[in-house]
């Protein structure tokens, strides 16, 4: 359990350091997720990993594509298990859980957006903007109901246009009648009636 941005930082140093150690070449991260929230200053609270939505793949042309976060590369592996042994985490405490979102589409422009942190000389981790929180905590909200993701999408304080946005990103994911029924509830819920209305 990760209590705030300084022990998720500390953390993500010791995994650029077990990198470094073997000169490894691991892809750049995407990190979604309360680890990302805290680390971006737009929410304190504890969480217990650190959410990989893609990897961030350059080509010749230094044009970046994201690719799924999964597998992880054997060098990342065992640096996350070096890291895990020192500083008595759970083994998969970076973890590629949201990376199926890949496959149905990122919000447009994500990477423009991402606040970029380099930790020594190997790994590189590309934190989701304020606004792509909004989408995927949106979707999390609706998808799984009240609780965690709900509470940090009032935290992030959306406005219409925002979520308006955010609602539609998410009805791609899941195109189905009964999870647009439930997008507009939340945002009922939320107090954006005008909102639901217009989706």
């Amino acid at each position: 359990m990760f209590q705030d941005k300084k022990e998720i930082e500390k953390i993500l140093s010791a995994l650029g350091e077990q990198l470094d150690a073997t000169n490894a070449t691991v892809p750049e991260l995407v990190v979604c997720g309360g680890s990302a929230l805290n680390v971006l200053g737009l929410v304190n609270r504890t969480t217990k990993d650190v959410d990989v939505v893609a990897f961030a793949m350059k080509n010749a042309g230094e044009n970046v594509h994201l690719e799924r976060a999964e597998p992880f590369p054997n060098t990342l592996l065992d640096a996350v298990r070096k890291v895990a042994r020192d500083f008595n985490l759970p083994e998969k405490w970076l973890n590629p859980g949201p990376t199926s979102a890949v496959d149905f589409g990122l919000p447009e422009g994500l990477m423009n957006r991402v606040e970029t942190k380099k930790y020594g000389k190997s790994l590189t981790v590309h934190f989701l903007s304020r606004y792509d929180q909004i989408c995927f905590k949106l979707y999390a909200a609706v998808d799984q109901g009240i609780g965690k993701h709900y509470n940090d999408l009032l935290v992030l304080e959306p406005n219409a246009t925002e979520l308006k946005e955010a609602a539609q990103w998410s009805m791609t994911h899941d195109v189905s009648e009964s999870f647009k029924q439930s997008v507009k509830e939340l945002l009922i819920h939320m107090g954006y009636k005008d909102v639901a209305e217009r989706l």
